[in-house]
């Protein structure tokens, strides 16, 4: 419950706009934003979300009937044209990833504006934000933070998040990394959520990997190398994307797969998962060996579970997506050896761009910077939050504004 003091500060009320693009990445990242803004710094966040259905695989009790509802603390309201909810000018505005807000919105934020400026009793317009995709690349301290005015006279900030103290930092909970640091400590939790998922005949010694992928023939090849290992290997792999690039190994459609079912091919195993919310899948990743993960959030997260991971970016054009991806790499691999970082370098980059050979290879290479890469994923996270995350550095820019 919100107490009046609360409410009363000029910026306690923050609505944020998502259009669902890939499935899980868009949502996944406003979602936890919104969740993360109402429990660690009090305020009233309404989530406006175009489709409520994609939106449930990541949060299976909402209701998919109602045009508002409450989850965690988080007004969620559907975004459809029209608006089936009402629409009231908030202190913060946030459009992630340039959804553009409707039009009607921008308007009821214009008509604040003129009021303002002809009546200063009056309540000014919206702090407005555009939330942009996250990259390493060296731009985005340049243009962090920069304002837009608009047509229509309203002024719209650009905010980036990033991986140096010059950005708008990462999405990371205050208590993440002990969470994740209590639940690897001990061995109970793994079996827990592994029994929990009827996960089975994998011993403690097995190599248990997660895959979260796009589609590529690179994860088949890997596979097919796994078979053949002189240990098991575990894969635990949601019905989606990724199974279209496992076709051959599997024994029926993918639609006819259920969650649980077990696929044994030599030492490999494919595990068949259901569908989670967002702290079953944090707890998925820090309970792997190695973590293969695509688009934004799950990417992050993967970096948060202090695990050696593979990142599949979300290909773009002209494969710009290669040049983002090399700018990560470059500050992720930063305090390796030369030896260790050309190995997951060359592993990320040849599976990122389909290639079976060269994934293969890398892969192979792996074991022997196994050792170093792994402590590199545990020093990771504390070097990359800067002292800050993007929660409180994007509370602090609004008290700025």
């Amino acid at each position: 419950m919100t107490s009046m003091v609360e409410a009363e500060k000029p910026w306690a009320n923050w609505d944020i706009f998502c259009a669902v693009i890939d499935n899980y990445g868009d949502i996944g990242v406003t979602w936890r934003l919104a969740k993360q803004l109402t429990n660690e710094y009090q305020l009233n966040v309404t989530l406006w979300v175009d489709d409520l259905k994609s939106f449930s695989h990541i949060l299976p009790s909402l209701d998919l009937e109602l045009a508002s509802q409450v989850q965690h603390g988080v007004k969620i309201n559907l975004w459809s044209k029209p608006l089936p909810v009402c629409f009231r000018c908030p202190d913060v505005i946030i459009e992630a990833f340039a959804c553009n807000l409707p039009d009607n919105v921008v308007k009821i934020m214009h008509d604040q504006h003129q009021a303002f400026k002809n009546d200063l009793s009056v309540i000014k317009a919206p702090v407005w934000l555009n939330l942009e995709y996250l990259s390493a690349e060296s731009w985005v301290e340049g243009c962090h933070g920069l304002p837009s005015m608009q047509n229509n006279g309203l002024n719209k900030s650009f905010y980036f998040p990033g991986f140096t103290a010059k950005t708008g930092g990462l999405i990371c909970e205050k208590d993440v990394l002990n969470q994740r640091q209590e639940w690897q400590s001990s061995p109970h939790y793994r079996k827990q959520l592994f029994d929990k998922l009827g996960l089975k005949g994998i011993a403690s010694n097995d190599t248990v990997i997660s895959v979260f992928s796009y589609e590529t023939p690179a994860l088949l090849a890997l596979c097919n190398l796994w078979m053949l290992s002189n240990a098991p290997v575990h894969v635990l792999i949601p019905k989606g994307r990724s199974l279209n690039s496992l076709q051959p190994l599997l024994p029926c459609s993918i639609e006819d797969l259920k969650s649980a079912q077990q696929i044994k091919h030599g030492n490999l195993t494919l595990h068949i998962l259901p569908m989670t919310d967002q702290q079953g899948f944090d707890q998925l990743l820090w309970s792997c060996d190695f973590n293969i993960v695509r688009g934004e959030d799950s990417f992050l997260r993967a970096q948060w579970a202090a695990k050696p991971f593979i990142w599949h970016i979300y290909p773009q054009e002209d494969d710009y997506h290669l040049v983002k991806l090399d700018a990560f790499l470059d500050l992720y691999c930063s305090e390796l050896t030369k030896d260790a970082s050309e190995v997951y370098q060359n592993l990320n980059i040849a599976f990122n761009k389909n290639n079976r050979e060269n994934t293969l290879q890398a892969w192979k290479n792996l074991t022997y910077a196994m050792a170093e890469l792994s402590k590199n994923a545990k020093q990771w996270p504390i070097n990359a939050l800067n002292d800050a995350d993007l929660a409180s550095r994007l509370v602090q820019f609004v008290k700025n504004s």
